[in-house]
């Protein structure tokens, strides 16, 4: 599988594969203009926003098909210079599961078609679909259009049932298929990290010589340490959120639902009040986000939980956070946990890391790349609660440990840009598109030749 193309230049013209002049991102069951932490929206919004944006400053436009799920947006939105959300009309202006998605799907790729029909004819070099349900759209809209489709799965069914958490729902049937028929379609697929490459080669029997791995990025401008005293600045991150001043804080930011494993961190403060309870009542979990996927069945069972186990008063909840309360989020704790059973890459450790913050993260998926086990933090393996309850009484009271971790986690994260990925990204799409005009040369050569022989 290929590695990572790195040193684009900006100018068209300066690339050793041809560029695409537009692109259409397809996007089906969540939109880059909502609020990741909340439903669907998480990592992958972020990720096409701001691939879409680089991407643009490249000089390539970019269309984001979505599914529209309020009367309030007009069809189309400039989200950025170059950057534009269409919103397509396929089924009730509100919010569909994943799992009622399917049956939109024609209603969505007849809008995705019609809004193709209406342009001239070539109008894009290159379709990018993002999750299995887009990889759906995309297969279809890249033999009507004759362009080359690059999918991005971000997460995959084979691998979040063989790691579901208790209670979680699997995945059905009909996704496991609908995923192997992309991987079989697609031009190109992009993997986040290496393991997610070799799981699709291994899982999906994916052909190694299509599999790119382009890692994803970090917004280092928007994620970074504050400046001046470190001991000031978490003061003073913390008055603005309203946390406590004094004691340690713990982290978790994401969706709540079993797959990110709130309840891990939860049952491990627990463990922690009967193994060190003076620690313990020094400590503050902040769980950040809203209810999503199966965790939508009981939104308020991580409160539930926390008051069954004699902690609530250790945990406080708040709704997800915008603007520059986000990085005052990391920016306020001692540690960031990240307890996921899977992630194909882990944005939230790469954002906290980028602040300053070591990051506790379970040893799976992509966060085995996105975290640098003993630099930028500490990876665990499993999700025992006492597992999790002993590295944080390790790690909380060693203020020198601590420190060092949070200058290798800002050194760790400067490894990502999202200019990286989006160079990376403009390297698979230059060479899928020169794979597929050699294709066509191909062809028309062959059909040239049985033509003469008659």
């Amino acid at each position: 599988m290929a590695e990572m193309h790195t040193g684009v230049g900006r100018q068209r013209g300066a690339l050793p594969w041809p560029q695409p002049r537009r692109i259409a991102t397809l996007s089906v069951h969540t939109s880059p203009l909502h609020q990741p932490g909340t439903g669907d929206a998480g990592g992958m919004n972020v990720y096409i926003l701001e691939v879409a944006r680089r991407l643009a400053e490249a000089d390539v436009e970019v269309e984001i098909f979505t599914r529209a799920t309020s009367g309030d947006l007009p069809p189309v939105v400039e989200m950025a210079p170059g950057v534009h959300v269409r919103h397509v009309m396929a089924g009730p202006l509100e919010g569909l599961t994943k799992e009622e998605l399917p049956g939109q799907m024609c209603a969505f790729t007849a809008g995705v078609l019609r809004a193709e029909a209406a342009r001239p004819p070539g109008h894009y070099d290159l379709i990018h679909s993002h999750y299995w349900l887009s990889g759906q759209v995309g297969w279809l809209a890249k033999e009507r259009w004759g362009v080359p489709l690059v999918h991005t799965a971000h997460t995959l069914a084979k691998v979040k049932n063989a790691q579901l958490a208790a209670g979680d729902r699997p995945e059905p049937k009909a996704r496991v298929i609908g995923e192997e028929q992309v991987v079989a379609e697609a031009d190109r697929l992009v993997a986040n990290t290496r393991v997610e490459a070799r799981d699709l080669v291994g899982l999906y029997d994916a052909d190694p010589a299509r599999v790119t791995v382009v890692e994803p990025g970090v917004d280092l401008d928007r994620f970074r340490p504050a400046p001046g005293d470190r001991d000031e600045a978490v003061l003073a991150e913390r008055r603005r959120l309203g946390l406590p001043t004094n004691g340690y804080v713990v982290a978790f930011v994401g969706r709540i639902q079993p797959l990110k494993a709130p309840d891990v961190l939860i049952r491990a403060v627990a463990a922690l009040r009967e193994r060190e309870p003076a620690l313990a009542d020094e400590l503050t979990v902040v769980i950040c986000g809203g209810p999503s996927g199966s965790g939508l069945d009981r939104p308020t069972a991580l409160i539930e939980l926390a008051g069954s186990l004699g902690v609530g008063d250790r945990v406080r909840f708040l709704p997800p956070q915008t603007g520059e309360d986000l990085p005052a989020l990391y920016r306020a704790a001692d540690l960031v946990a990240v307890p996921s059973y899977n992630e194909s890459f882990g944005l939230v450790a790469l954002e906290a890391q980028a602040c300053g913050t070591p990051v506790l993260a379970a040893a799976v998926g992509g966060l085995v790349t996105a975290v640098r086990d003993g630099v930028s933090g500490v990876l665990i393996d499993g999700h025992d609660p006492a597992d999790w309850a002993r590295t944080m009484a390790r790690l909380l009271p060693d203020r020198l440990r601590r420190a060092n971790l949070g200058r290798g986690a800002q050194g760790h994260a400067r490894n990502f840009s999202w200019h990286r990925t989006a160079t990376g990204l403009l390297a698979v799409y230059g060479e899928a598109i020169a794979e597929h005009r050699a294709r066509l040369t191909g062809r028309l050569a062959a059909d040239s030749a049985l033509t003469c022989s008659w």
